[in-house]
């Protein structure tokens, strides 16, 4: 029996299925999910604002003192500077303004990621900073993308894409000349990174470290301070260690060293 013609169909399956699953892989990555986000975002800023009115920018890196910060999207305007963080994530979304933790929910999945307001704070704090200028004429804007849902009620710059041009449409008092505006454009340009390889390698290995450093904090569950690793002292369980919350005595949050709920 001819084995041949099935050895060639199976071939050519492969050659087939291979792509397709690295296709999926890449789609499914945090990083694709990042661009994709960016990009939906880049494209309602340019379909839905004035291009003589409202300057954008995307991806600009600025240096920091402990490294860099990267910005998804400024947009320059006689109305101000906005800030804008994008986050294309699905599932129920839990958090205010002042929880340094904000929660995801998929069914019975939880995650808890980091207050995006936070995060863009510093942001803007840089970019003020850059610029020598104060924050009132900077908005900061947060921008979920995806099949997500606020379950809690969110401020006013924490939306999703359709409310960002109406939040940035909504700021009408002018704070800048036009020539302004095409110096804060300019200082922007001159003091941000260059876009090359090196630079982008250096800002990915700081993100990470920063990332290694907060996993190795366990984040409280009740309020999201840090957690200490502590020694019981007292009553049935001296001696025993436990992470307690350090905002202790406002909250009383504490595990077992072994993740056993206390």
């Amino acid at each position: 029996m001819d084995f041949s013609p099935i050895i060639s169909n199976a071939v050519t399956m492969l050659l087939w299925l291979i792509p397709l699953l690295f296709v999926i892989g890449i789609a499914k990555s945090p990083w694709f999910k990042g661009v994709l986000g960016e990009f939906m975002v880049n494209t309602a800023i340019k379909l839905m604002l004035d291009k003589k009115h409202y300057h954008l920018m995307n991806n600009v890196t600025l240096p920091t003192e402990d490294g860099s910060t990267q910005i998804d999207h400024i947009i320059v305007s006689r109305y101000g500077i906005f800030v804008v963080e994008t986050k294309n994530m699905k599932g129920w979304i839990f958090g205010s303004e002042h929880q340094k933790q904000w929660t995801q929910k998929i069914f019975k999945h939880t995650a808890r990621f980091q207050n995006p307001l936070h995060q863009n704070y510093k942001h803007t704090k840089t970019l003020s900073s850059c610029l020598n200028m104060d924050d009132s004429k900077l908005f900061p804007v947060v921008v979920f993308v995806g099949d997500s849902t606020f379950k809690t009620p969110m401020p006013e710059n924490v939306t999703y894409a359709g409310g960002l041009i109406r939040y940035i449409r909504s700021k009408t008092e002018p704070l800048f000349s036009d020539r302004e505006v095409a110096e804060v454009i300019e200082r922007i340009q001159s003091g941000r990174l260059a876009p090359t390889l090196k630079n982008h390698r250096a800002h990915i290995r700081h993100v990470q470290a920063i990332k290694q450093k907060k996993a190795a904090e366990k984040p409280c569950p009740k309020c999201g301070s840090a957690m200490a690793l502590r020694t019981a002292r007292k009553g049935t369980r001296a001696g025993t260690r436990f992470w307690g919350c350090t905002q202790y005595p406002r909250c009383r949050a504490a595990i077992l060293h072994k993740e056993t709920v206390i």
